[in-house]
């Protein structure tokens, strides 16, 4: 991960992108990235494009990385973290085999 992100990092610093990449324009960068993601799945449910959806995968990690690097985040941490948060808010005892909210079961 670290390799990753000192790649980002130098890729972003080469071209002198960071004076674009706030975490408001990352923040909307990834949801337009996901967009395009959601969009392969538009009219099928199916994996048709897998191509595709790599390419859009891709642009969403590499925002999300690069606004852990604007942040100075650990992306390894804080979804560790966020699934410390999940196992106390969804039991496996109490959710297994269930979509329902933690406030609805």
């Amino acid at each position: 991960m670290k390799k990753l992100l000192e790649f980002i990092k130098n890729f972003n610093d080469q071209r002198d992108w960071n004076q674009f990449h706030t975490p408001n324009n990352l923040a909307k960068s990834i949801v337009l990235e996901a967009n395009e993601l959601l969009e392969s799945f538009q009219f099928n449910s199916e994996v048709e494009n897998k191509e595709k959806i790599q390419e859009e995968l891709a642009d969403v990690l590499a925002y999300c990385f690069d606004m852990c690097i604007q942040l100075n985040l650990d992306p390894i941490d804080i979804v560790y973290r966020k699934y410390e948060k999940n196992a106390k808010r969804y039991p496996a005892e109490k959710v297994k085999g269930s979509a329902k909210k933690y406030n609805e079961y």
